[in-house]
C-alpha cells in the first residue's frame, strides 16, 4: 500500500521561497524498489520450507503453528515502532537507509542460524530424533527473521513514498515496481524451495547433523543471503537520501523536524483502541471481512507444503522421501500461485472499477473457500485410493493439488490490495489519517493470525491430526467473509476505492 508523504514544514526557515524539488527518475525508483525481491525471496522460503523443517527437528505437528506467533506479534509492535523511529531518524545516511541495512543484516544473521540449527544442536549435544537444542536455535533464528522482515519492509515502502512526494502517478508507479519485485522474489524463492539438488552444488552443507533435506534448506538460505545483500546494496545506493533537517530544499524527499506529527506513520496499538468509538458501520464491516479473510488464509500459509507432503504424498517428517517430495511439489505449486498473483494485480484496477471493490473481494473469497474445500476433497480422494504410505500419488491427484494452489493466487492478490483501498478511503473520510488506517487494518490481520496459531494444534488433535481441520475452518471463514463482502459493502463506492497494487 502506498504511504502518502506528509507536508513539508518550514518553521524557523527563511521566508525566501524554496528551490524546486528534484524529481527522482523512474529508473532510480526501480532500483530502490529492487530490495523487495530480496526480502520476498526469504519470505517465500520461510512460507514453503520452515513448517516442514521444524517438524523434522522433532516439534510435533500440533505445536508447529505456535512458532509462527512471532509474525503477527512483531507486525503489531515492531512495524509501527520502526516507522515511528525512522520518521525521526537524524542519521547522516538518511531516515530510511539505516533501517533497511540493519534489517537486511538481521535477515542474513537469522537465516544463518536457522539453516545451521541442526548443526548447532549437534554441537550442543543433540543425538536423538527429538533435538531440543536445535529447536531452540531454530526458534531463536525464526523469531529474529520475522522481526527483521518487518523492520525492513516498512522503511522500504516509506522510502519510495519519500522519493515520489505528492506526485500520485509516480507513487503508483513506484509501488507497481515494488509489487513487481515482490512477485519476482516469490517466484525465485518458491522455485528454489522446489529444487532438491542444492546439496550437490553446495556439498559442504551436508554434515553429520544435517541430512539432504536439511542441506537443501541451508543452501537455499545461503542463496537468500546473496539475494538480500545484492538487492539491498542496489536499493540504498540508488536512494541518495538527504539527512533529516538538511538545508537543501531541493532534496528529493521531505524532511520533518523531530517530534512533528506525521499522519502517514503507522499508529501504535494503544492509539488504535482510543479511536474505535469514531468508527462508522462501513469501517467495522471492512474490518470484519478482513479478519474472516485472514482466518482463511493463515492455515494455508502455515500448512500448504506440509499438506502436500502429508495428505497428498502420504509422508511424515523423517520417514522416507514421500514427505520431502511433497514439500518440494508444494513449493512448485506456490511458484505458480505467485505468477497468477502478479497477473491478477495488473488487472486489479479494471476489475474493481467495473464490478465494485466489495463485490470483487467477496467473489474472490468465495473462490478461496471453494479451493479450500477442493483441498479437503483432494486429500480425501488421495487417502481413499490407498497409495498413502506406500507409493507416489497418482498424477491426477498431484495435478489437482497444483491447480488449487495456482488458482489461489488470484484471491491472494485481491486480499493484498482491496482491503487497504477500502479502509483507506473510509478512515480518510473521518479525517483520522492514513497511518491510522494502516494500523487499524494491521490489527484486523494479526489478531486472526494469533487465533489460528494458537488454535490449529488443538483443532488437529480434536479431529485426529493432519491439516484438514484447519482447512475446514479456513473454508467456512472464507465463505462467510465473501457473503458479507458482497451483501454489506456497497458497490457504488468502488470507483472511489481504487485498488492499490
Amino acid at each position: 500500500m502506498a504511504i502518502p508523504e506528509t507536508e513539508r514544514h518550514h518553521r524557523g526557515r527563511s521566508a525566501r521561497p524554496p528551490a524546486a524539488r528534484a524529481r527522482v527518475p523512474l529508473r532510480r525508483l526501480l532500483r530502490v524498489a529492487s530490495v523487495a525481491c530480496g526480502i520476498q525471496f526469504g519470505w517465500a522460503l520461510q512460507l514453503s520450507l520452515l513448517t516442514p523443517y521444524v517438524q523434522e527437528l522433532g516439534i510435533p505437528h500440533a505445536w508447529a503453528s505456535v512458532i509462527w506467533l512471532c509474525g503477527p506479534l512483531s507486525g503489531l509492535l515492531v512495524q509501527p515502532l520502526v516507522g515511528h523511529t525512522s520518521d525521526r531518524c537524524t542519521s547522516r545516511f538518511g531516515r530510511r537507509r539505516p533501517f533497511i541495512v540493519a534489517g537486511a543484516v538481521s535477515i542474513a544473521v537469522s537465516v544463518l542460524i536457522i539453516g545451521h540449527s541442526a548443526d548447532i544442536g549437534w554441537l550442543l549435544g543433540d543425538r536423538g530424533t527429538v533435538r531440543p537444542r536445535a529447536v531452540a536455535a531454530f526458534v531463536f533464528g525464526f523469531w529474529i527473521l520475522d522481526v527483521a522482515n518487518n523492520m525492513t519492509q516498512g522503511p522500504c515502502r516509506a522510502l519510495l513514498a519519500d522519493l515520489t512526494g505528492k506526485d500520485h502517478r509516480r507513487t503508483r508507479v513506484a509501488n507497481a515496481y515494488f509489487s513487481l519485485f515482490m512477485a519476482v522474489g516469490n517466484v525465485l524463492g518458491f522455485a528454489t524451495g522446489a529444487y532438491s539438488g542444492w546439496f550437490k552444488i553446495f556439498p559442504f552443507t551436508l554434515t553429520s547433523a544435517c541430512n539432504v533435506n536439511c542441506a537443501n534448506l541451508k543452501s537455499a538460505f545461503i542463496l537468500d543471503i546473496v539475494f538480500i545483500v545484492i538487492t539491498m546494496y542496489i536499493s540504498v545506493s540508488a536512494a541518495q537520501e538527504v539527512p533529516l533537517g538538511s538545508s537543501d530544499s531541493r532534496a528529493p524527499f521531505s524532511e520533518e523536524g523531530p517530534g512533528q506529527s506525521n499522519d502517514a506513520q503507522e499508529a501504535f496499538l494503544w492509539e488504535l483502541f482510543g479511536t474505535f468509538r469514531y468508527f462508522s458501520r462501513p469501517i467495522w464491516i471492512v474490518l470484519s471481512v478482513t479478519a474472516l479473510t485472514w482466518i482463511g488464509w493463515f492455515p494455508f500459509f502455515l500448512f500448504d507444503t506440509d499438506w502436500m507432503g502429508r495428505e497428498i504424498y502420504g509422508g511424515k517428517p523423517n520417514e522416507g522421501q514421500n514427505y520431502s517430495s511433497g514439500v518440494r511439489m508444494g513449493s512448485f505449486g506456490l511458484m505458480f500461485n505467485s505468477i497468477v498473483l502478479g497477473i491478477t494485480s495488473l488487472l486489479m484496477e479494471k476489475l474493481c472499477s467495473k464490478w465494485g471493490a466489495g463485490f470483487i473481494w467477496g467473489l474472490s473469497n468465495i473462490l478461496m473457500a471453494l479451493c479450500f474445500l477442493g483441498m479437503l476433497v483432494t486429500a480425501y480422494v488421495a487417502k481413499s485410493i490407498g497409495h498413502v504410505g506406500h507409493n507416489s500419488p497418482p498424477f491426477g491427484i498431484v495435478v489437482a493439488a497444483l491447480v488449487l494452489f495456482t488458482i489461489l493466487g488470484a484471491p491472494l492478490a485481491i486480499t493484498y490490495s482491496v482491503p487497504y483501498a477500502l479502509i483507506s478511503t473510509r478512515i480518510e473520510a473521518l479525517g483520522l489519517g492514513q497511518g491510522l488506517s494502516m494500523g487499524v487494518l494491521n490489527l484486523a490481520i494479526v489478531i486472526p493470525q494469533v487465533v489460528v496459531s494458537l488454535g490449529s494444534g488443538p483443532w488437529d488433535q480434536l479431529f485426529g491430526g493432519g491439516n484438514s481441520p484447519a482447512f475446514a475452518v479456513a473454508a467456512v471463514a472464507s465463505l462467510a467473509s465473501g457473503i458479507v463482502a458482497i451483501l454489506a459493502i456497497p458497490r457504488t463506492g468502488a470507483r472511489k476505492a481504487r485498488a492499490v497494487t
